[in-house]
């Protein structure tokens, strides 16, 4: 039975949502419901859903970065978009990053129904994928022509491509974030609460897209805001440190030679 989780800020939508729509038709059943991003964001890692009911325009969340992080760290998870923000471009980005319906308010019964159908099936043709995977690769029928492993080829491909297109909104948005907030106490958890996924998938995809880890993300973004720094002669070094993000001199001079070639001093009187 496939888990549906219901995320929306009008208690009537998930009332009306949980006890009118005939969950049983699609195997399916209500595992939670939540009024915001972060308590949904709670409910998805307490239950790992199926399905994802859920609005987009929010307290406590940005949408975008919410679908990405999703279909990031849970690709087979079926994200539903049910929301009255009608922008024609946020609901193409949408799309883009794997959500399977985008609905508008107020949706009629047959379109939350067909949505249903859509995704449950999807859900389906992955499980048979993944069990025929796990058999001995044979044709499932000798008159098509089509492999097993072929066949699952065309749904892996597809589901990295819907996956490539999350993680890069991810990682582009977490660069922004650390240039922006690198002078205060980051930590990867930090970064990893602002684009909705844990800490350890966010380092694994910096780590993929980059080559680089957190730490040497937030130095780098930390260094090319002292090199602008050190170029008014008022500021002195120690100055320049603590405004970067660095309560210890000592360490932001072994980082700035290690990243640049040269101490501080001399990068201040060759620039």
């Amino acid at each position: 039975m496939y888990k549906v989780a219901i995320i929306d800020d009008e208690p009537l939508i998930v009332e009306g949502l949980s006890k009118t729509m005939a969950w049983e038709k699609w195997n399916c059943k209500v595992a939670g419901y939540a009024y915001d991003g972060r308590e949904g964001m709670e409910l998805i890692r307490r239950e790992r859903p199926d399905i994802i009911i859920t609005d987009i325009n929010m307290p406590e969340m940005d949408g975008l970065r919410m679908i990405a992080g999703l279909k990031s760290e849970f690709p087979d998870m079926q994200l539903i978009i049910l929301t009255g923000y009608r922008e024609f471009e946020y609901a193409r980005k949408a799309i883009e990053l794997g959500v399977s319906r985008f609905l508008l308010k107020p949706s009629k019964m047959n379109e939350l129904e067909e949505a249903m159908e859509a995704v449950t099936k999807r859900l389906e043709q992955t499980e048979v994928f993944v069990d025929v995977s796990a058999g001995d690769g044979m044709n499932i029928d000798d008159n098509s022509g089509k492999t097993a492993e072929g066949e699952e080829d065309v749904l892996q491909e597809a589901g990295e491509a819907e996956n490539h297109e999350a993680n890069s909104f991810i990682v582009k948005n977490a660069l922004e974030y650390i240039k922006e907030n690198s002078a205060g106490k980051l930590r990867l958890t930090d970064v990893a609460d602002q684009v909705y996924v844990s800490q350890w998938h966010l380092s694994k995809l910096l780590n993929r897209h980059t080559g680089k880890t957190f730490s040497d993300i937030l130095n780098g973004a930390r260094m090319d805001k002292s090199k602008e720094l050190l170029k008014d002669p008022s500021l002195r070094i120690c100055d320049v440190a603590e405004m970067v993000g660095f309560q210890d001199l000592a360490h932001f001079s072994r980082v700035f030679k290690k990243m640049e070639g040269m101490s501080a001093n001399e990068y201040r009187n060759t620039h």
